[in-house]
């Protein structure tokens, strides 16, 4: 058997010595920490145990400056709380991770202001990419700084500006489902509540319900499509002004992840039943729309996957020197009818 190598502990551990105690050459010890794509995941596995098992550690800044890299994504979201996210930065991390990358989250809190300085500050810190669910629309002066921002940008959920990459949602087709399920038992006042109609996900869901009535032969009530704000003070706001009307909707949309405690609130206020009184959709996956009394029919999609591409596509942008055109990545959307729907109340 093979006597393993001593490593002199005493001095200052290099990376050799951290090739020798893997087996393997200083040239893939350099690739691992590079974070190179060539590394095969058995080998990068045995290096990343010599470096734990020795406690080496590489200088960071000596590295980034000769590499021009940081090693860091920065992911600048409105609200880092919202649980539905939680499997989109889980899965961003893990494809990030593996090649050793870290994921810097920033929370925007729906500012302009705000995402204009966290940019800043990932720009200072040389951070190697960004994605962002930019709460506001970009254009004019803020999409100018976002231009000249000069590192690779991933928009979630976005589809402007057109000279970025981008994964995001079908919520047309989500919606579309959603509002031919109504339409099908019955339905002819649904109301649509969601975001403000700059913004991607409030504009294609105000599409897919419009086509939706079209398909049937149906004229939309535009007095029933209330776009302005994903948060959930302004579903509960909404929701309740138009339950107070003289003929209020006979099902609600909640056009937004975040939106459904403020109209499940106001249903509740108003001491109204689902179904029975109104049927309730959400959008979103979430643990609320499953354990509510009654559950809540969901237009849902795979954040994980959104994570995922995400992910990939900023390592794509980052590892290549060729100038590419912009990517457009679109994620399927379900419908699923749950015990929150019914025919209409007969009036």
């Amino acid at each position: 058997m093979t006597e393993r190598p001593t490593i002199n502990r005493a001095s200052k551990l290099t990376i050799r010595d951290v090739a020798i105690a893997a087996g393997v050459s200083t040239g893939t010890v350099s690739r691992v920490l590079n974070a190179n794509a060539t590394v095969h995941p058995d080998i990068r596995r045995k290096v990343q145990r010599a470096i734990d098992d020795l406690g080496y550690s590489p200088n960071a800044v000596a590295q980034s400056m000769r590499l021009r890299s940081t090693h860091t994504i920065g992911c600048i979201l409105r609200e880092i709380n919202i649980p539905q996210l939680a499997g989109f930065v889980k899965a961003a991390h893990d494809v990030l991770d593996e090649v050793g990358f870290s994921l810097l989250i920033s929370n925007s809190e729906g500012r302009k202001e705000r995402e204009r300085e966290l940019l800043g500050r990932l720009s200072r810190r040389q951070a190697d990419g960004v994605m962002m669910g930019p709460y506001t629309p970009i254009a004019g002066e803020f999409e100018a700084f976002l231009r000249g921002f000069d590192i690779p940008i991933v928009l979630i959920d976005r589809d402007r500006p057109e000279w970025a990459d981008a994964v995001m949602a079908d919520h047309a087709e989500g919606m579309r489902l959603a509002v031919g399920h109504l339409l099908g038992l019955g339905h002819r006042r649904v109301a649509l509540i969601t975001g403000e109609s700059g913004l991607y996900p409030a504009r294609e869901r105000v599409r897919g319900y419009r086509e939706a009535y079209a398909l049937r032969g149906l004229d939309a009530d535009p007095s029933l499509i209330h776009p302005g704000s994903f948060l959930p003070g302004s579903g509960f706001r909404i929701t309740s002004a138009l339950l107070g009307q003289r003929h209020p909707p006979t099902a609600i949309i909640s056009g937004g992840i975040d939106m459904l405690s403020g109209v499940l609130r106001a249903v509740r206020g108003r001491g109204l039943r689902i179904p029975e009184d109104v049927s309730l959709v959400a959008s979103g996956h979430s643990e609320l729309a499953e354990l509510v009394t009654p559950p809540i029919a969901v237009i849902g999609w795979d954040q994980a996957e959104v994570g995922r591409i995400a992910a990939g596509m900023l390592l794509d942008r980052i590892r290549s020197d060729e100038v590419h055109e912009p990517q457009r990545v679109l994620v399927p959307n379900e419908f699923i009818a749950r015990a929150s729907i019914g025919p209409p109340r007969q009036t």
